[in-house]
């Protein structure tokens, strides 16, 4: 799966597609992805690369949300437990069970949510997950060694999982590919297409590598641009409402050594009305996440010191060593496309349920909803589509639909089993040629083959697509990444084509990326 086959996909097809699909973060992904695997054309076409905004910058957790069970929201809590279940067998390598422990300072807060974890296994249905119990507090200090013994009575223990979310997007982009879909990226939409009724039929683009220009035809278009979907909207009515009311979430990543073992914390209750997490993931802790508004979504979101001061302040009330700046190996900001659904100015009061809208024009608008749910979403849509013009499909087959390289034997402590099943073909291309099977950097254990696989199977097509989502290294450690870069964009020029003055290009722009994850000096 490479560009020049998407690319060929798509040039290959005469006809008008069935759906033409806005936005390559998840949500665009899992439509198209649906919609190949009931039969149905589907192209999909994204500005930047696959999850460069929000669908790569989560806490990393497939769960139903225990802040949604305490607000009262049992039918969201219900659907993202099923899919989280659902999501974890269809995705084995990928999804996999993470215990948490909601530290107590008070024996009501461990009855308090020692109940209300019991309802949430409850709603669990089909769950193939631990179940809660509570924690004495000599259990609590067993299973958090990090933790802090400051003012603790104990704890509760239950179960959520675990996941890498951009590796997760590639499988799924994979996976549509497999079944037929054309999804491109780099191809931005430029304006929207009409005809003589004024009804929305495709799509111009733009292809951001060589400035070509396209017109895509298609009997639905539907925009799944997550942030930046009233961007779209507006180009169909310019004078329509606002849909989207945008906020930042901030992440952290901390070394594994101030918060040693494999289970995460959850911290219920702070001050801005979010609950705080610290997760171990990839070997490092990860703690988030914030909830500010923004004016307005951007590709490349910068956290704001105060949010940085505010999870260093939360955290250090929990564990043994409280963390400070200089600890910080760098942060991750993610724009959340909250939907405007009531009068609150605070949007961690706003649903995180999704909503699909369609315009006198006809162009239909899926927003809101959460990782976890992203199947569930797809589906709803696609039925809306399928509907509305009455479409010649199959059933929704996404429910027990096993993604690229599902493998069910996974070492979760092995950092290549995102590969799944397509592992051994990497370990053969290693084999083949002994040098690609050197680590690029002694920070990470990233190889010259792990770089050219994502080129020639998973689309990746710059310095930062390799570093950033098919690899984690920008995310975990923005020094680490910054200094492999050179070596990257050399192998990218040797598979791609490109001169040793594309690589100086490459490489200063992604320098100019790291500066958002890299800690205040």
């Amino acid at each position: 799966m490479s560009r020049e086959d998407a690319l060929k996909r798509f040039h290959d097809h005469q006809d008008a597609w069935d759906l033409v699909v806005i936005g390559g973060g998840a949500t665009g992904v899992a439509i198209a992805m649906d919609a190949a695997i009931r039969g149905l054309s589907v192209v999909l076409v994204e500005q930047s690369d696959f999850g460069k905004g929000t669908s790569s910058r989560s806490t990393k957790l497939v769960h139903g949300g225990v802040r949604y069970l305490q607000q009262g929201n049992i039918t969201l809590v219900r659907d993202a437990l099923r899919e989280r279940t659902l999501l974890r067998a269809n995705a084995p390598h990928l999804v996999h069970d993470l215990s948490f422990v909601i530290p107590c300072r008070s024996w009501w807060q461990r009855f308090f949510y020692g109940v209300g974890l019991k309802v949430y296994d409850f709603l669990a249905v089909g769950n193939s997950f631990g179940r809660s119990s509570n924690l004495s507090v000599p259990d609590t200090m067993r299973a958090v060694p990090g933790l802090s013994r400051n003012r603790i009575k104990g704890g509760v223990l239950y179960h959520d999982g675990q996941f890498d979310d951009a590796r997760l997007l590639i499988s799924m982009v994979r996976t549509g590919h497999d079944a037929g879909a054309c999804l491109l990226n780099y191809m931005r939409v430029t304006s929207l297409i009409r005809n003589q009724n004024e009804r929305i039929t495709g799509v111009s683009v733009c292809d951001a590598e060589s400035g070509e220009e396209f017109s895509i035809q298609g009997r639905a278009v539907i925009n799944a641009a997550g942030p930046f979907s009233d961007a779209i909207r507006s180009m169909d009515d310019k004078n329509q409402d606002t849909m989207i009311s945008p906020s930042q979430g901030v992440h952290l990543v901390l070394p594994r050594e101030l918060f040693p073992g494999d289970t995460a914390i959850i911290v219920p209750k702070t001050s801005d009305g979010r609950v705080i997490f610290v997760i171990p993931w990839h070997e490092r802790a990860i703690v988030g996440t914030t909830d500010t508004p923004i004016a307005e979504a951007s590709l490349e979101p910068k956290p704001q010191q105060e949010e940085v001061q505010f999870l260093l302040a939360t955290v250090a009330d929990y564990l043994e060593r409280a963390p400070k700046p200089e600890d910080v190996l760098g942060y991750f900001t993610g724009v959340r496309p909250l939907v405007k659904g009531d009068k609150s100015a605070r949007t961690a009061s706003l649903s995180r349920d999704h909503v699909i809208r369609v315009s006198k024009a006809g162009l239909i608008t899926i927003a809101g909803g959460k990782w976890t749910t992203v199947r569930k979403m797809a589906e709803d849509c696609v039925d809306k589509v399928v509907q509305l013009h009455q479409m010649a499909a199959l059933p929704c087959g996404t429910k027990n639909y096993r993604l690229h390289g599902a493998s069910d034997q996974v070492m979760v402590a092995d950092e290549r089993a995102v590969y799944g099943t397509d592992l051994v073909h990497l370990q053969q291309l290693e084999q083949q040629q002994p040098v690609f099977a050197k680590p690029i950097s002694a920070a990470f254990g990233i190889t010259a083959a792990q770089v050219i696989w994502a080129v020639r199977q998973e689309m990746a097509r710059t310095v930062e697509d390799v570093l950033a989502r098919r690899t984690r290294a920008l995310f975990l450690d923005a020094r680490a990444a910054v200094a492999m870069a050179p070596e990257v964009a050399a192998l990218l020029a040797e598979e791609l084509g490109h001169d040793a003055g594309w690589c100086q290009t490459q490489v200063a722009e992604f320098k100019e990326v790291a500066k958002n994850y890299l800690p205040a000096s």
